[in-house]
């Protein structure tokens, strides 16, 4: 199946903790990072997943945020630490690409968010995600 989600890391899954409609999947991805995605106990259960299922972790690029240090006091369990490798802005957006241990994540963001966080070629950057926005998919 082709899908149009650009974020595709490959992981294997360390932990599911399951509640009466949502789970929380804990998964350790190729690179080492550890993330959360919380997906409905249905999917857990009918995809199959248990401690050592592989998967990937998908996320689209509007659902990745950026920051150029890791962030404290917030909500979002998963941030992913990174290098920008390539920026590309139009009018009001902009196309984020960032090497992460293992893959890529492209941020879609806006222009003025580029502009302000200075982001070019070569910074660091954090990449946020919340668990609600990472969908598993078996790999």
């Amino acid at each position: 199946m082709s899908l149009s989600i650009r974020n595709q890391l490959a992981g294997t899954v360390t932990s599911v903790t399951t509640g009466e409609a949502m789970a929380t999947v804990n998964v350790r991805l190729a690179g080492g990072q550890d993330i959360t995605a919380a997906i409905t106990t249905d999917a857990v259960r009918d995809l199959g997943f248990t401690e050592g299922s592989a998967v990937k972790a998908l996320v689209k690029s509007t659902e990745v945020s950026l920051a150029t240090a890791p962030v404290e006091g917030i909500s979002i369990r998963n941030q992913i630490p990174g290098t920008v490798t390539d920026v590309a802005t139009g009018g009001a957006m902009g196309s984020v690409k960032v090497t992460v241990e293992g893959g890529e994540l492209t941020a879609a963001i806006t222009k003025d968010a580029v502009e302000a966080l200075g982001l070019t070629a070569g910074t660091s950057v954090v990449a946020l995600v919340k668990s609600t926005e990472i969908s598993l998919a078996t790999a």
